[in-house]
């Protein structure tokens, strides 16, 4: 994280010189630098895998990047209410997804899975299905596509989605069940429209 070289310089020259008033306590220049210090160690460590989680969801790696960067902003104006900072990948986690939820609420795009496991003999029909997938996907509700990204590209457990998402472990296992079994419905929809169509 870049710090303004006037902060910087003023830290120096005036290390308990107060430099902002918040919550009714005078906060210097140096517990400033300080506390961006510890923000950009602790969250420029988890700027890679949020990136690759908000590209999974997004399916758009600009947009991956502006959200990631919206992300970064909005927990450095919520660094205080970061309580236990054990605990800073699941509060960050969840700060990314409710930013990648917002911009796909804003937006109803194709959902683009850059790596897919497995493949068939057939390129062609692993193909179809890939993008098969990714329609289906995409027609899905954004908090349905939020788990089964975190589930199945995340590899995240039941746990940990509760603790991103922030919502009861239940409501994780009814959201991937309803979208598992829209999921199916949209293969079978496809693969009756290839019976009809050879």
């Amino acid at each position: 994280m870049i710090i303004p070289e006037r902060f910087r310089r003023a830290a120096r020259a005036h290390p308990n010189r107060p430099a902002v008033s918040e919550a009714g306590r005078t906060v210097t220049y140096a517990e400033l630098e300080a506390r961006a210090a510890a923000f950009a160690d602790l969250i420029g460590a988890r700027l890679d895998s949020s990136y690759r989680l908000a590209c999974a969801i997004l399916g758009d790696r600009l947009e991956a990047e502006e959200a990631c960067q919206e992300a970064a902003l909005r927990a450095w104006r919520g660094w205080s209410s970061l309580k236990d900072p054990s605990r800073v990948d699941a509060w960050f986690g969840r700060i990314v997804v409710n930013v990648c939820r917002d911009r796909i609420r804003k937006r109803r795009s194709a959902l683009s899975l850059s790596a897919a496991e497995g493949s068939t003999s057939d390129p062609v029909r692993h193909v179809v299905e890939l993008d098969t997938l990714r329609e289906a996907i995409a027609e899905l509700s954004s908090d349905h596509r939020i788990v089964i990204v975190l589930r199945y590209v995340a590899d995240l457990s039941l746990e940990e989605i509760a603790d991103r998402v922030g919502i009861p472990v239940g409501t994780v296992k009814s959201r991937l069940h309803h979208a598992l079994k829209l999921l199916r419905a949209s293969y079978a929809a496809v693969g009756r429209a290839e019976d009809r169509g050879s």
